[in-house]
């Protein structure tokens, strides 16, 4: 709805914009929870959006003057925004929203911070949490960055295929962290949510279907191998969670409940990726994927994880990848030999660091893996997060 409004009335508007829906959805929780939730709950949403947006331009309380004198012809009781609420329309402004917000004069961490919050509907707080950085941060970034935009004079028009390409990067890491926030919820009080998941796959999808002003699609193999990784891991989203809500680890998957159709769609889009050329982190990432999708838990299958890994990790480092080396590394040659690699990340405040430490020092060292596990404990933030490692305190102390 955002975005919907900002092209028709400018990127500049993108506040006031914020302002209607925030109004939509108070509607709809008081509405909603009188007379039940409409037929069409997304249509209703939309039409409200627009009433809003109308009576903010009669009254000028929502839209700038500056606005109102651009689009406003006439008799102020005449006032009729023409916004286009077709399914069509929703979906381009979407996009043009997404490269508008991407646009190259922000910086990239910023950026990535306002396609998050306008486009994905993220909190501050998860905004932080999937960037590694403080709330105060990112209030600072997206303060900045619409100023820029509003400086800069952004529009929502799709960029030529070289300004799509400047931008791209940008769009690119936005989706992933969207379906990351889906796949494994920073929320307390979700595990999953498996609609944030669809919808970084949905936008990663019209990227494939976009014809830039050439009429060419794009065809970066990063946007085949950032869909073939987001289809392998959703093929598994069944089995994380058992029957009671709690969060199954991969060992323990009924590899049953994975979506074969999804592993064959990811297998497709792979193919697309590797034959369009250069490799991206993307690739490794969906080929690491790739092998969890494969049942058994023999030498080989670990030992290419392992490679894929090191490989990964040579071309775009990052903390949480070289914990997943650690535990692949165990896989292959052992715990005692992973501890070492483990610990020398030296990642102490990390949840992930000390869960890891806690399971490699099973059977090496029983103490050290409660230690572990109980660091891991006051660190978790989550209800399923803090279940699984009290299940583990107590395997632990049992034995």
């Amino acid at each position: 709805m955002v975005a919907l409004i900002c092209s028709r009335f400018g990127v500049d508007q993108i506040d006031a914009a914020e302002d209607v829906v925030s109004e939509t959805f108070l509607a709809a929780a008081e509405t909603w929870g009188l007379k039940g939730v409409p037929d069409n709950p997304v249509g209703w949403l939309y039409r409200v959006a627009k009433n809003n947006t109308l009576n903010g331009l009669k009254h000028e309380r929502v839209f700038r003057q500056k606005v109102k004198r651009e689009l406003v012809k006439g008799s102020s009781s005449s006032i009729e925004p023409q916004l286009d609420i077709s399914p069509e329309n929703i979906t381009d402004s979407q996009l043009r929203m997404l490269f508008a917000v991407c646009h190259p004069s922000i910086p990239v961490e910023a950026q990535v911070s306002l396609a998050l919050r306008v486009l994905c509907g993220f909190t501050i707080d998860e905004i932080a949490q999937a960037l590694l950085t403080t709330k105060a941060n990112i209030n600072k970034r997206l303060y900045r960055a619409k100023e820029k935009l509003r400086q800069s004079g952004v529009t929502l028009t799709l960029p030529d295929d070289v300004g799509m390409n400047e931008r791209l990067d940008a769009v690119l890491i936005t989706v992933y962290l969207l379906f990351n926030e889906g796949y494994y919820s920073a929320s307390p009080d979700k595990l999953l949510r498996k609609d944030l998941c669809l919808e970084a796959m949905r936008l990663a999808y019209l990227l494939t279907e976009y014809r830039g002003g050439s009429g060419k699609a794009i065809v970066r193999p990063d946007v085949y191998s950032l869909l073939a990784l987001m289809c392998f891991q959703a093929s598994r989203l069944e089995a994380r969670v058992d029957a009671a809500g709690r969060l199954v680890l991969y060992e323990q998957q009924d590899s049953g409940l994975w979506n074969t159709e999804l592993i064959n769609r990811g297998n497709s889009f792979f193919i697309k990726a590797c034959d369009a050329g250069a490799l991206s982190r993307y690739h490794l990432e969906a080929a690491i994927a790739w092998w969890h999708t494969q049942q058994g838990d023999s030498r080989e299958k670990w030992e290419n994880i392992l490679m894929l890994y090191n490989r990964l990790l040579m071309l775009a480092y990052s903390p949480i990848a070289a914990l997943n080396r650690a535990y692949a590394y165990a896989r292959v040659y052992g715990k005692e030999a992973a501890i070492p690699e483990a610990e020398g990340l030296e990642l102490t405040g990390n949840l992930f660091y000390h869960s890891l430490l806690g399971e490699l020092y099973l059977g090496v060292d029983e103490g050290k893996a409660v230690g572990h596990f109980e660091q891991a404990l006051e660190l978790a933030s989550t209800e399923a997060e803090r279940a699984v490692i009290s299940r583990k305190i107590g395997s632990c102390r049992r034995s």
